[in-house]
């Protein structure tokens, strides 16, 4: 039987080099690539050298969807909860949801494209 990882995720953002560049803040990742999407746009990979998230525009204000429609979130694993919601907040993003659970802490956030992250620590 196959086995496999998630190497990617990809999704329409207003301002690729904003997220971007916010998640390199919250996570300690950089910029693997950038550059036309196949399909016309821009896009932006950051990530680790293993995965990423890759953040496209199609330079068109994209339409809104409601949570869920068809993304409830994405997460990220960080090793300092605190330092990674004063980034968020720094950001001017707003974290809610904060939860003390077993086997660790988290909170969530929605960028500026309504697209809802958790932030979660396993310390």
């Amino acid at each position: 039987m196959p086995t496999g990882t998630l190497e990617h995720a990809n999704v329409t953002v207003s301002d690729p080099d904003r997220s971007s560049q916010l998640m390199q803040d919250l996570c300690g990742w950089h910029e693997r690539w950038r550059g036309k999407s196949q399909f016309g746009g821009n896009t932006i990979h950051v990530g680790d050298d293993a995965h990423y998230i890759a953040f496209y525009t199609s330079g068109a204000v994209a339409e809104r969807y409601a949570k869920g429609q068809p993304l409830n979130h994405l997460a990220v694993v960080v090793d300092d909860l605190d330092g990674a919601e004063k980034v968020v907040a720094d950001a001017g993003l707003e974290p809610f949801g904060h939860d003390d659970y077993d086997p660790g802490r988290r909170f969530y956030f929605f960028d500026w494209d309504g697209i809802e992250f958790e932030v979660v620590s396993y310390r």
